[in-house]
């Protein structure tokens, strides 16, 4: 069932649900049916009653289904998090399901690893073509010196490269290469030859047009199917699809793979605390079966396979990026609008509003973690 915007607010219902909410929301600087950027305009009477039951994934479906509105999405997810609303993402029943699904099952095995592939990087070229840059990074970008998005993307690609200390003719392996962002970059501009792999038939395609010419191979594989030996490692985004019950054969992996003197670069949104849980509206709709990794589960997983060298946290640039994201998804979008409906485009911009303001928030971070075999000599990191 969906609404229309456009015949206004309802009058909200004098309703136990209702009272809840709002009690809620009390002082967070988000209002119900206010004028401020920041406030829910409700167009649906059962909205309060679905948004108790199902928590996030209510309040994320509901949107898309044009229950409410929301001018700045990303300011009333900001508000909502510092107000300590987070805690009540999930209901009792999906944080209980979540666990025991966790517990009991592999949900990033090699059987189901390509689903999100499937799922959200398959989607459409032509969308991620249209909210990226250029370089098609969907990663944070490094803002510290960048006007914009593609200076803090190219940014992004060149201080992992300087903190990998690439060398020509230098053999790089880069787990989860996307669209071949890094693999071209690195490639094109320190003559090293570049082995991607990914779980996307779309994104390898695009990859193969956009690294032609160069000495780029994709390889549409798993990591834990790799073989052989790479003067240096790199994964940007993609260990958040790894999953807790793979962390130590990811870390086991990357140290078989690495030979004595080599270096690892992990590029990963991190969560605050050590819970193995997921939001539901994002394990359904953008990301299924992603798990955030805390500081413990890196450290813990790694520590017996390999030396940490380097830790950077700049978490607080991916609100920017996402914003950058946003504008462009939402300047472009006409272009693409007969291929999509409307609720994907609901989607795309409560998930981008909504990440922003998480990051903004500070409950989720970025981090870029380097590490070796414990090669002899001071590793200094590039910033």
């Amino acid at each position: 069932m969906t609404s229309d915007s456009r015949l206004g607010p309802v009058a909200l219902p004098d309703t136990r649900a209702r009272h809840v909410v709002e009690k809620l929301l009390n002082g967070s600087g988000v209002s119900l049916n206010g004028d401020a950027p920041q406030d829910i305009r409700v167009y649906h009477p059962d909205f309060f009653s679905r948004i108790l039951h199902q928590g996030t994934l209510g309040l994320g479906e509901s949107y898309m289904d044009g229950w409410w509105d929301c001018e700045r999405l990303d300011q009333m997810a900001n508000l909502m998090l510092r107000h300590g609303l987070g805690e009540h993402s999930q209901s009792p029943s999906e944080r209980l399901m979540y666990r025991l699904q966790s517990g009991f099952f592999n949900l990033q095995s090699r059987a189901r690893a390509y689903i999100v592939g499937e799922a959200h990087y398959d989607l459409g070229n032509d969308l991620f073509r249209r909210m990226l840059d250029d370089t098609m990074c969907y990663s944070c970008g490094y803002w510290k010196a960048a006007d914009g998005l593609h200076e803090a993307q190219k940014a992004k690609l060149e201080l992992a490269c300087r903190k990998l200390d690439l060398k020509p003719g230098m053999h790089v392996l880069d787990i989860g290469c996307g669209w071949g962002s890094l693999a071209e970059h690195a490639a094109r501009h320190h003559g090293v030859h570049v082995t991607g792999i990914t779980i996307s038939r779309e994104q390898a395609e695009l990859a193969r047009k956009r690294c032609e010419g160069l000495p780029v191979e994709i390889l549409l594989e798993d990591y834990r199917d790799l073989e052989g030996r790479f003067d240096r490692i790199v994964s940007i985004g993609m260990f958040e699809h790894v999953g807790h019950r793979n962390y130590e054969t990811y870390f086991e992996t990357v140290r078989r793979l690495l030979p004595p003197e080599g270096l690892f670069l992990l590029h990963t949104i991190g969560s605050n605390n050590s819970d193995i849980s997921a939001d539901p509206w994002i394990n359904r709709y953008i990301f299924p079966n992603g798990v955030l990794p805390s500081v413990m589960h890196i450290a813990k997983a790694s520590e017996r396979h390999l030396l940490m060298e380097d830790w950077q946290n700049f978490g607080a640039d991916y609100d920017h990026t996402l914003m950058a994201w946003l504008e462009n998804f939402d300047a472009h979008w006409h272009e693409i609008a007969d291929r999509y409906n409307e609720r994907t485009r609901r989607m795309f911009r409560y998930y981008l509003s909504v990440c922003a303001g998480a990051f903004r928030a500070r409950n989720l971070q970025l981090w870029q973690v380097v590490y070796s075999l414990g090669r002899p000599g001071r590793y200094d990191a590039p910033r």
